[in-house]
């Protein structure tokens, strides 16, 4: 009797064109980057797959650990956080815009509150973004400028007063 076909335990690779079922749609769009639930379900759902479907392939990706808010959350923030592009509220909007629960949201920027000082980060980023700006010899123009674009990653106004003024 010959012996069975040997069969490796690999997931079989989709035939070029042929629609991928939701659990490979959703390793595919986790490879390319993390996603909240939300925003993977309405990917899933943009492929036009079945509710069904699309439910088990995320409880699936929870399963594996693959799909958590909290750690998706959390990533986001610090990214944002670590290249200046977003801070309080403008970071809160960011997460809502990604589909992350509010609560989660909140309770994850407390927890990085005590890992970046929002002073610090703003004198990093003007340092880095206005190498030159002196806000004593700058014309008001260019005093709105830096400060609108300061405003839009999300410093409080508050914070920047009190931060052009120490630095006179």
């Amino acid at each position: 009797m010959a012996n069975p076909p040997k069969t490796n335990n690999r997931p079989t690779r989709q035939v070029k064109g042929a629609p991928a079922g939701a659990w490979e749609q959703a390793l595919r769009l986790l490879a390319v980057r993390d996603r909240s639930e939300a925003e993977l379900a309405g990917r899933l759902r943009r492929q036009r797959h079945s509710e069904a479907d699309i439910l088990a392939a995320l409880e699936r990706c929870r399963e594996y650990g693959y799909l958590d808010d909290r750690r998706f959350a959390r990533q986001r923030a610090r990214q944002l956080l670590n290249d200046g592009r977003a801070v309080g509220a403008a970071l809160l909007a960011d997460l809502r815009n990604r589909q992350v629960e509010e609560a989660v949201a909140r309770e994850v920027l407390e927890e990085l509150q005590d890992e970046f000082d929002p002073r610090e980060l703003l004198r990093q980023i003007c340092r880095r973004r206005f190498p030159g700006f002196d806000f004593q010899t700058a014309d008001e123009r260019q005093r709105r400028r830096v400060f609108q674009y300061l405003a839009r990653r999300g410093f409080a106004p508050a914070l920047l007063y009190q931060y052009f003024q120490e630095e006179r």
